[in-house]
């Protein structure tokens, strides 16, 4: 111990050459130093094995593609943001020169000398008759949705299943003179029913007469959007992992404790995303309401006599009709109208991004 170990008798004749470790950082290891580096070649790399492709060959159309898809999302904020540029432009003017509060008046006369107009009426129509589709629309979907993806034979939810899809393809004018046409007659007899046994409730109250109100309105919403809610809410219960469904299953759960345990709260995400897809067609519904409903003006929550009105069906009835000053009345309850939609779609996204386990668990 202490002795200097006598050196190779190579050492200084060109043998194996003893690299002093102070060269190197501590974990580095000498033969990789010593081994010659070659230049990179499209066919290797210098380290042994195939090699990556060239670097441009490589990467181009990675990057073309990326620069492709980040232009694609700017298109659609620019399309966004023009919109509401364009809608606000067009207001601002007839907001000018309204005479009464836009936000509480329940009156529409933009085309008066004196414009006096108020979306307060419009806004409250909108949102009541969409809510009340909903109420009727979603438990219907979902309970369709479930028979189709877990009870149905093949053939028949096949069936069935294209069915919808073709039902969500019908226009809405056809809703909405079926529902003028023909729906109407049922409506009113079942809102007089209503009236006079229910009377007392204020939403089943009033004198008549019945048949164009928020009543046959939203019940033909919530036909319009239930092939949409039906068809997504699918599509999401046939993703459920089957193990989670089969070890619900083998731990002694029935069919409907199964759905509940382990399909239902796996889709909640999707079902919330289609109801607010569901919502977001609803809001803006024109011609199917535009033939359905009363059109007055006043904030009232009774459901069955002749009244209520939307932003959509007020702008598709004025428009023809309207001076400057009206259709710039029309495209502020457009920009409101916009502004709603805006905000029920950016609520669906985060409710999505807040569940990370369903787009993990989905991936």
């Amino acid at each position: 111990m202490g002795e200097t170990p006598p050196r190779s008798a190579d050492a200084g004749a060109g043998g194996p050459r003893v690299t002093s470790g102070h060269n190197w950082p501590a974990g580095a290891s000498a033969r990789v130093a010593e081994t010659p580096v070659s230049p990179r070649t499209p066919g290797g790399d210098g380290m042994g094995g195939g090699g990556a492709l060239p670097r441009r060959q490589a990467f181009g159309a990675e990057r073309a593609f990326r620069g492709l898809t980040l232009a694609a999302g700017a298109a659609v904020l620019v399309i966004i943001a023009a919109i509401a540029v364009f809608l606000i432009a067009k207001a601002v003017p007839a907001l000018r020169a309204n005479t009464e509060n836009f936000w509480t008046y329940e009156g529409w006369s933009p085309n008066d000398p004196q414009p006096k107009f108020g979306i307060g009426t419009l806004a409250f129509g909108t949102v009541l008759s969409s809510a009340l589709a909903l109420l009727m629309a979603v438990p219907v979907a979902l309970g369709i949705a479930l028979y189709l993806s877990h009870y149905a034979p093949r053939r028949l939810s096949t069936a069935l299943g294209f069915l919808i899809d073709l039902l969500a393809a019908v226009p809405s004018v056809v809703f909405g003179l079926w529902g003028r046409d023909v729906f109407s007659n049922p409506v009113r007899d079942s809102s007089a029913w209503l009236n006079e046994h229910f009377g007392w409730i204020p939403i089943f109250g009033g004198d008549g007469p019945f048949g164009k109100s928020i009543m046959l309105g939203s019940l033909v919403l919530a036909i319009m959007v239930l092939p949409i809610i039906t068809s997504l809410s699918r599509e999401v219960f046939l993703q459920t992992p089957t193990a989670n469904e089969e070890a619900a299953l083998a731990l002694g759960a029935t069919r409907w404790e199964m759905l509940r345990t382990a399909v239902l709260p796996y889709g909640r995400p999707g079902v919330i995303a289609a109801v607010m897809l569901g919502l977001g067609r609803a809001l803006g519904e024109t011609i199917a309401l535009a033939l359905t409903l009363g059109i007055t003006f006043g904030i009232s929550f009774n459901l069955i006599q002749n009244g209520g009105n939307t932003i959509a069906a007020n702008i598709a009835n004025a428009f023809g009709e309207a001076n400057d000053t009206g259709r710039g009345a029309l495209i502020a309850s457009g920009l409101v109208l916009f502004t709603i939609t805006l905000i029920v779609n950016i609520t669906a996204r985060a409710i999505i991004y807040r569940r990370r386990e369903f787009t993990e668990s989905a991936a």
